[in-house]
């Protein structure tokens, strides 16, 4: 995907918003957990410990990273899209936005809600920027064009990528804690389940749908009358969508549809 490839197609506009609100929100969650003191996602941990020794602060710091994560894809042959350019400075700048108008919070009545809405929130604005369809973020870039050039799986090269991030980021003073383990744990279920709900509707929705077996993103066909509420395809079938399945668009083929699988 090139960053003038993604401007074309139907419902621009609110993929274009989708992508912009996302952004913001991420950046604004990654704040909340900044003031919760309770742990940060693995990124910012070394953004904090960077801003923590640079005197920067973490929003420019994420920016600073963003841009020299976004020049690794260069050896790799990834292609940015306008998601990925956006990501680098949109969330920076949301996240020192927010941090300047949310004040510190002291105490656990006031750090635990803040952290459970940091992270509920940073679950929102991923299944919108994602399911905007503009391109990965750079470091999501990174994790899958090591995937395609190592053919390692994307959950140990993930894997891989945080704990060197967590433990650098630590070790240069940054927040490891709860908040960290909970974040993880929590936020792929919570992107997936929100990328369902922002999904936008399929570019080949108006072809002929699989007679039977299972289609794109866990999503399964099967004959006969539509139940309530659902809408029979062209040639008949009803799709029901699997438990974990996400957009066809999403999960097939794409960078986004790889950071959401295990």
């Amino acid at each position: 995907m090139s960053i003038a490839s993604g401007l074309r197609g139907r419902h621009l506009t609110r993929r274009l918003v989708q992508l912009y609100v996302g952004l913001t929100l991420y950046g604004a969650s990654s704040a909340l957990l900044v003031r919760s003191g309770l742990g940060l996602e693995p990124w910012n941990v070394l953004h904090q410990g960077l801003a923590e020794k640079t005197g920067l602060s973490i929003g420019v710091v994420s920016i600073v990273v963003g841009a020299m994560v976004l020049l690794l894809w260069l050896p790799i042959r990834q292609r940015p899209g306008l998601g990925t350019v956006s990501n680098v400075f949109v969330i920076g700048l949301a996240m020192d936005g927010t941090l300047a108008l949310v004040p510190d919070v002291h105490g656990l009545a006031g750090q635990v809600p803040l952290l459970v809405l940091g992270i509920v929130l940073n679950g929102v604005a991923t299944g919108l920027y994602i399911a905007a369809r503009f391109g990965p973020g750079p470091r999501d870039g990174l994790m899958t064009g090591l995937h395609r050039l190592t053919g390692r799986s994307i959950r140990l090269v993930r894997t891989a990528i945080e704990v060197v991030v967590v433990a650098t980021g630590f070790l240069l003073g940054g927040s490891v804690g709860v908040g960290t383990v909970l974040y993880a744990l929590a936020i792929g279920p919570l992107a997936q389940f929100f990328l369902r709900w922002f999904a936008l509707p399929e570019p080949d929705s108006t072809g002929a749908a699989p007679a039977s077996g299972t289609v794109p993103g866990g999503a399964t066909a099967a004959s006969g009358p539509a139940p309530a509420g659902a809408t029979p395809g062209p040639g008949g079938p009803v799709l029901t969508p699997g438990p974990d399945s996400v957009p066809s668009s999403v999960a097939t083929g794409t960078p986004e549809g790889a950071i959401l699988r295990p």
